[in-house]
């Protein structure tokens, strides 16, 4: 069925319009604690949030939904997403949530929901709650309405497992390490982690306000760590986005090590160590060609999958892999998380800095990213992707890169418009190649 509301990662948009009310959040509450009412036990919901000004309204209007249908609430206040699926499953919780649009600005917000494994929905769960959405639920009789209640420990329980995810022979001590937080969801458990494993942490984007989230700094925006790296002198620096799932890291120069090069680093030494499952990485179409040839060259392979942490995931459960990601950031190592987790992959990074000895800047860049270009065009309607002549210029494309090169062509899912990508080693022709795709496009779209 076609979906509504939720989109590839849960339901997301702008506060107070569209999607995003209070009233639909209470909506979602009452359809997503329905779903999970099985069985005699009390049900539970544990919901967490990052520090949007809206996340007090979207967890009010959750709270009521949940409890209207007799389900209890956990309230956990501000925590990265990593920790609200690990809390769904050691609450042994029937469904998590959390409040975020990840590395948005502040005026968006969205709703993420975790099963009572801590993996985020299936299909068939999402589209069973997005089914109940527009229908009158049946609310439970009065003694059976459900309580809410604050933990007040769950930030120690988080840092404390974060910390088990590095080496227990391995100390950060001596290092000097910019943390950026983005003014988000780990301002203050991610400089907390990495300061009790010994290193001296500078940490910036950790004043919210309600208004500031990914607001010049953080993962995508990236000019203060580096500033902050260079000035102070530090070792190596570290940026998360808003709900702390993803990852960009920042070498002693102030060079950006993007999600592929993190990759490359965890696979490799995961290998090398006996670690690695299934003799590869999972990763997106979006990754480098650079990277896949680091990886062959290793004996190892790059599954890639569609667009999105979600497709990432599913492939590494069902082909057995450790290790995936995106090339945006989003690191999902399934050894110590079910879902994206920059902190916990930012330790696997500090690791491998520790043993190495080398500074982040010879250890960090693993190989040349190829040449790569994306544009969007946007059309006012039809599908210009079924157009014989968007086909033939899309068929002479790909033939001119056989064997030296990549390309992607994407419809947005959530916008009029086509994504057009293209590598290959040489940079002029990626150009001419995305050129020409995007005209053809705009072409068949006038």
């Amino acid at each position: 069925m076609g979906r509504k509301y939720f989109g590839t990662d849960g339901i997301r948009g702008k506060t107070n319009a569209g999607a995003m009310t209070a009233a639909m959040a209470m909506k979602v509450g009452q359809a997503a604690g329905t779903h999970f009412l099985r069985g005699a036990h009390k049900h539970r919901v544990v919901i967490g949030k990052d520090t949007r000004l809206s996340g007090y309204m979207l967890e009010n209007a959750l709270v009521a939904g949940f409890t209207s249908v007799g389900m209890d609430v956990v309230l956990t206040g501000p925590l990265p997403t990593p920790a609200i699926a690990m809390l769904t499953r050691e609450l042994r919780a029937d469904v998590g949530v959390m409040i975020s649009a990840s590395h948005n600005p502040y005026e968006d917000n969205g709703i993420k929901l975790f099963g009572p494994d801590g993996f985020k929905l299936s299909d068939a769960d999402e589209e069973a709650i997005e089914a109940m959405l527009d229908q009158d639920l049946p609310l439970a009789p009065s003694e059976q309405i459900g309580r809410a209640r604050r933990i007040d420990d769950v930030r120690g329980r988080y840092i404390h497992a974060v910390k088990s995810s590095l080496p227990d022979d391995v100390r950060l001590d001596g290092l000097k390490i910019v943390v950026d937080c983005a003014n988000g969801a780990a301002y203050q458990v991610a400089p907390s982690a990495i300061w009790e494993l010994g290193a001296e942490v500078i940490a910036v984007g950790v004043g919210p306000n309600g208004t500031n989230i990914n607001d010049r700094c953080g993962s995508t925006h990236l000019e203060l760590v580096k500033e902050t790296v260079v000035a102070s002198g530090a070792q190596i620096g570290i940026a998360l986005d808003g709900d702390a799932d993803r990852l960009i890291v920042v070498d002693e120069r102030g060079q950006t090590v993007d999600g592929d090069q993190i990759m490359a680093l965890i696979g490799s030494q995961w290998a090398a160590q006996g670690r690695l499952k299934g003799n590869g990485v999972v990763a997106t179409v979006m990754s480098n060609l650079g990277l896949e040839r680091f990886l062959v060259g290793q004996g190892l392979d790059l599954v890639r999958t569609k667009v999105g942490d979600r497709h990432v995931l599913e492939a590494m459960r069902s082909g057995g892999y450790n290790v995936g990601g995106e090339q945006s950031g989003h690191m999902i190592l399934l050894d110590h998380a079910t879902t994206g987790d920059g902190t916990v992959a930012a330790l696997q990074v500090l690791a491998a800095l520790v043993r190495s000895g080398k500074a982040a800047s010879e250890l960090l860049h693993l190989f040349d990213p190829v040449p790569q270009l994306l544009k969007n065009v946007r059309f006012a309607g039809g599908k210009p992707l079924e157009d014989d002549r968007v086909k033939a210029v899309i068929a002479a494309a790909e033939a001119q890169l056989a064997g030296k090169g990549r390309l992607v062509i994407r419809p947005s899912g959530t916008e009029p418009v086509i994504r057009v990508m293209a590598e290959g080693d040489d940079a002029a022709e990626v150009e001419q190649v995305v050129d020409a795709i995007c005209g053809a496009v705009r072409e068949a779209a006038a």
